[in-house]
């Protein structure tokens, strides 16, 4: 049974074990753009729930929770939230292991995002889609 969100570090260590920075690209235009995303199996719905509303945005809204059979998901994609809510709070509330290597990929790829160079510079965007090959499960 879920009690709860004790403290923002519950949440950077869960993210550590459990969350995963993307950088993901369109097929039309080549498009790219960031993701933080939780996936858990179903019966941890309540977690997702909280951590949802943990972050919610400038909207009262709580980030959508995308459920299938046997697993739940929080996706967040919206630039302004990855700007202002997801790089502060664990800027602030520091990722530990590899996880925050690939954190701080994310950031750089986010800081580029945000600048849009990578719409005008096809060097830029080269940039980016290496970083982005050495994220997650293909850091070596």
């Amino acid at each position: 049974k879920f009690n709860g969100i004790p403290d923002p570090f519950w949440i950077s260590g869960f993210s550590s074990g459990e969350g995963s920075f993307q950088v993901l690209a369109r097929n039309t235009n080549n498009q790219l753009f960031a993701r933080f995303s939780l996936h858990l199996h179903i019966r941890d719905l309540e977690v997702l729930k909280a951590i949802s509303t943990y972050f919610k945005s400038d909207t009262p809204t709580p980030k959508k929770v995308y459920l299938t059979n046997k697993s739940a998901q929080l996706q967040i994609s919206k630039s302004s939230d990855i700007n202002n809510i997801i790089i502060p709070f664990f800027n602030k509330y520091p990722l530990l292991g590899v996880k925050s290597l690939d954190f701080l990929d994310f950031c750089k790829v986010c800081y580029i995002l945000k600048t849009k160079e990578h719409l005008i510079s096809k060097s830029v965007y080269n940039q980016i889609i290496e970083i982005k090959s050495g994220m997650n499960l293909n850091r070596k």
